[in-house]
């Protein structure tokens, strides 16, 4: 069963499920030209709001060998995707003129797409100078994400393109990242199954 805490501004009740720090175990499963990437990871995510229609995240992780070698990690912002107006804050430092738009369910329903979900905006900055937007939708207890663009300055490694999918099952968030990089198609690189611990 999903809780929807109090206070929620209604635009996070679909990406509600997330609300929380999650923590486990996954696995990287990567190749490039004839060598093959094999290794476990540990992995803490977290979702958080601040009172404004996003969710902030943050994921941390490290190998799973005898030092817990840092490995990864990445920030951003997850929200249904829709125009802003005037009672959204932005561009910039600039306060929001009137209300908000979306502040009750029935708001937040217009937004529904046609296949029954919402479609979703996710910005994530890795600290490698890469920064990837994604697109896609969330359903109900998941989430299907594909890269719209992927920034990179010129100092960081070949990496242009990604899929990711999210779902909450048996109370576990598991995970799916497919990436295009190194010279490589869209492939499978990494997966994880994350147990919420707050």
């Amino acid at each position: 069963m999903i809780e929807i805490p109090t206070g929620l501004p209604a635009e996070l009740v679909p990406l509600s499920w997330l609300l929380g720090v999650w923590e486990g175990t996954g696995v990287i499963d990567y190749t490039v030209a004839d060598e093959t990437v094999n290794s476990e990871f540990g992995q803490r995510v977290s979702f958080s709001h601040d009172g404004l229609p996003y969710l902030n995240y943050h994921s941390y992780t490290w190998l799973l060998d005898e030092a817990n070698t840092p490995l990864v990690t990445e920030t951003g912002y997850w929200r249904l995707s829709r125009p802003l107006g005037e009672g959204d804050p932005g561009p910039a430092m600039l306060p929001a003129v009137g209300e908000a738009r979306f502040r009750t369910a029935d708001d937040v329903e217009t937004l529904r797409n046609t296949a029954g979900g919402f479609d979703v905006e996710v910005a994530l900055i890795h600290p490698g100078g890469v920064s990837e937007l994604y697109l896609g939708q969330v359903k109900g207890p998941r989430i299907d994400l594909a890269t719209d663009a992927v920034m990179r300055t010129a100092g960081a490694k070949d990496y242009s393109a990604a899929t990711r999918i999210y779902g909450l099952v048996d109370n576990h968030l598991l995970w799916a990242w497919d990436i295009a990089a190194l010279g490589q198609p869209l492939r499978t690189h990494s997966s994880a199954r994350l147990a919420k611990v707050d």
